[in-house]
């Protein structure tokens, strides 16, 4: 009898695990679904007829074919230098128009296109190469780490490129006390400014009671920041006679920003009583000739005034340098404080070419309107970037 009880009491307990397990099964299904339930939706597909373009430097226009598994879809790019144009993003099948803006760097670039429906995305891959370089004149020596970004060798006679050149027109007294009128290119038939025999001159001379003269800019509405800049030049004689080669800064507002603590970069000047001799100097808020703390420094150039000399500014985010013939003369470091009054020099400055004729330097003592006309020649001016 108890061994009838014990075999019972298995076979009711199996009986109701048994009976369980059907009941768990059955609810799961019924919590699963039912006839009602729909399918989890399928992920979107994007399918596009290019997922790389290259470009050359010189940019231009590709056009991509989009479809999708969904009913909408979207695109974006990357980076500015690429804009896309789309057409048929309501519909499943469209297309996208990417255009590439001319690299004028040398360096590849890279950026993409990304298309887009519902949470899926693929991305086109765009690739520019650099612009090359330009072949440089072989009688040209271009800085080792640098490159030849602009330069004028005046090898066209005539008048000056007017799409890089800007003439002064000022009267007498304009600045430091100068005595000769500045002028466009001529007067009265002669010119204060030609390109002749290879070299830019600068002519200044007397027409009845005036001296005339020419002074001229080169790109000023864009200028460069940092570089070389070297020039060419051989200086005119005779007492009274003021000629320069200067940097200022482009499109300065004077009023907000003024002279000294906008800056002021001379490469080479020099004054016909001290025949020979050239100076570079450095005019800042902290450093200018008004207070007399202006970084100057000057030496005999031997012949100077009888055949062309190199004059070349080295400018960096860390000091300014001149040298003359590849001999340095000034160096005038960046103290590193970010403060402008020391430091001006960190935005774009255009190249200046000048003959000035009497003034507070160049008159200090007197002029002598026997030496006039007087020219100043310019033979070339060139302008290196870094790399």
């Amino acid at each position: 009898m108890r061994i009838f009880l014990i075999v019972y009491r298995i076979f009711m307990k199996t009986k109701l695990l048994l009976l369980a397990n059907l009941l768990f099964v059955a609810l799961g299904v019924c919590a699963c679904g039912g006839d009602n339930d729909e399918p989890a939706p399928a992920a979107v597909a994007i399918t596009v007829s290019s997922e790389s373009l290259t470009f050359e430097a010189a940019g231009g226009d590709a056009g991509i074919e989009v479809s999708t598994t969904g009913r909408e879809w979207d695109a974006a790019a990357s980076d500015s230098w690429l804009t896309i144009r789309k057409s048929g993003t309501a519909s499943a099948k469209g297309s996208v128009t990417v255009t590439v803006a001319a690299n004028t760097t040398h360096k590849e670039r890279t950026a993409s296109v990304k298309v887009v429906s519902g949470t899926t995305a693929k991305e086109i891959s765009v690739k520019q190469a650099g612009k090359e370089y330009e072949p440089v004149d072989p009688s040209i020596l271009v800085p080792d780490g640098y490159e030849l970004v602009w330069n004028d060798e005046f090898d066209t006679p005539g008048r000056l490129d007017p799409a890089h050149w800007t003439h002064e027109v000022q009267g007498p007294g304009w600045v430091n006390n100068e005595l000769q009128t500045y002028v466009k290119e001529s007067v009265n038939g002669v010119n204060v400014t030609e390109v002749v025999d290879g070299h830019l001159a600068i002519h200044c001379f007397k027409q009845g009671d005036k001296v005339y003269s020419g002074r001229v800019y080169a790109n000023v509405g864009t200028g460069w920041t940092y570089g070389i800049f070297e020039a060419s030049i051989k200086l005119p004689t005779g007492r009274g006679t003021w000629p320069a080669y200067w940097m200022m800064p482009v499109n300065n507002d004077f009023a907000a920003n003024p002279w000294p603590r906008c800056g002021e970069i001379d490469i080479m000047e020099e004054v016909g009583y001290h025949a020979n001799y050239t100076s570079s100097s450095i005019h800042c808020e902290a450093y200018n000739h008004v207070m007399g703390t202006q970084k100057t420094a000057e030496r005999l150039t031997q012949g100077a005034q009888d055949d062309y000399h190199t004059y070349r500014l080295e400018w960096t985010p860390d000091y300014i340098a001149t040298y003359v013939d590849d001999k340095a003369l000034l160096i005038f470091n960046n103290d590193g404080k970010g403060n402008v009054a020391t430091w001006p020099f960190f935005r774009p400055f255009y190249v200046i070419f000048n003959l000035a004729w009497g003034g507070d330097w160049g008159a200090a003592q007197g002029v002598d309107e026997s030496c006039l006309p007087a020219t100043m020649e310019v033979d070339y001016i060139r302008v290196f970037q870094k790399l």
